[in-house]
């Protein structure tokens, strides 16, 4: 039997959540099912999110820093890791006004509307001393590496560089060495 892997795995908030999307159908925006869970869209952008967990059940606003919090609401709920994304938790039904409920989520609509989000930042990724010692000793090897994309460079180079012992790094060079000359991504084969 499969094990279902969705937010609401915790049967204790059916009813709750249920109340919770009566409400979201009020709105403009478009229920969905991503990472297992309720996700609600407006324009194909995540606004806002719901699920049960163990002691609560939430809405979750991906952009909530941009909310003015008025009643106090809304939580962080990974306090210096998540940077828009906030929670409003609910321990029983009767915490649930839906007309505040539809105030905060037509405002997340609203900003969403006019571009207030936070944008995921990209880590440049360096490479190791070793990773750049090895590519350098054959020039072709530098030339079909900077051919790759970013994505695909990243991906040879944390495949090289979180090896832990020295042996493996200069082993998974060797592996990849083929498949540079030949202009296949480490992970290509796993692409459609």
């Amino acid at each position: 039997m499969e094990e279902n892997k969705s937010w609401t795995r915790n049967q204790k908030w059916l009813e709750e959540i249920e109340l919770l999307k009566s409400i979201m159908v009020k709105t403009d925006l478009v229920e969905t099912t991503k990472w297992g869970g309720i996700v609600y869209t407006w324009n194909n952008r995540n606004i806002i999110g719901i699920g049960g967990f163990k002691d609560y059940f939430t809405i979750w606003f991906f952009n909530g820093v941009f909310l003015p919090d008025e009643k106090n609401v809304l939580v962080n709920a990974g306090e210096g890791v998540t940077k828009g994304l906030r929670q409003w938790r609910f321990t029983s039904r009767e915490e649930v006004n839906e007309k505040l409920v539809l105030h905060y989520v037509n405002q997340a609509i609203e900003n969403e509307k006019n571009g207030l989000s936070i944008k995921p930042e990209k880590k440049e990724v360096q490479p190791s001393d070793f990773f750049l010692s090895k590519l350098n000793e054959h020039p072709i090897l530098v030339e079909k590496f900077n051919t790759f994309s970013p994505f695909k460079q990243k991906e040879f180079i944390e495949y090289i560089d979180t090896a832990k012992q020295e042996k493996t790094k200069h082993d998974r060079f060797e592996k990849i060495k083929p498949m540079l000359l030949a202009n296949i991504g480490l992970n290509d084969k796993y692409r459609k």
